[in-house]
């Protein structure tokens, strides 16, 4: 059986990002996966119960979703809004809606506080960013689930190869 991949709701074009949009990755490989039934979307903010649209929120004080888990850091929207709770809720959501589907892989979007799984913002919302993962992209890696960047589509196909 070809393995599942999750896939970040807004990769697929859906609007679901903080500002109400999509950011479809355009590629023949997603192209091949989607007719090859293999990519299960999902949007953990929104699981988390987040409205769209939302504010900005980032990861406080150059920390990473490792460090909200540990409880050593916060994930605050640019309003100053604590969406803590919310993100880990979506991110448990996440993990729980993966192994439910049997997906072994997840395809992220990065930088997001959630999904970003090379990146992060620092928390200055200064567009200032640094190597980390969201809050979902670690719940993903501590349950098992490999995960990949947005800009890692091809190690991702080389690995679903690999297990096919």
């Amino acid at each position: 059986m070809s393995p599942k991949i999750l896939i970040s709701a807004c990769l697929l074009g859906r609007p679901v990002r903080y500002d109400g949009r999509g950011k479809p990755l355009h590629d023949p490989i997603i192209d091949r996966w989607k007719a090859e039934d293999r990519l299960i979307g999902f949007c953990p903010e929104q699981a988390g119960g987040l409205p769209t649209p939302r504010p900005p929120a980032e990861i406080e004080g150059g920390m990473n979703g490792e460090d909200v888990l540990a409880g050593r850091a916060r994930v605050l929207e640019v309003t100053g809004g604590d969406v803590t709770a919310e993100f880990i809720a979506g991110g448990r959501n996440a993990v729980a809606f993966a192994h439910e589907q049997g997906c072994r892989f997840a395809l992220l979007i990065d930088g997001s506080p959630s999904c970003g799984s090379g990146f992060v913002y620092d928390g200055s919302f200064s567009g200032t960013r640094h190597p980390g993962f969201g809050v979902t992209a670690a719940l993903m890696r501590q349950a098992g689930i490999e995960v990949f960047s947005d800009r890692e589509l091809d190690r991702l196909a080389a690995r679903v190869e690999d297990t096919a």
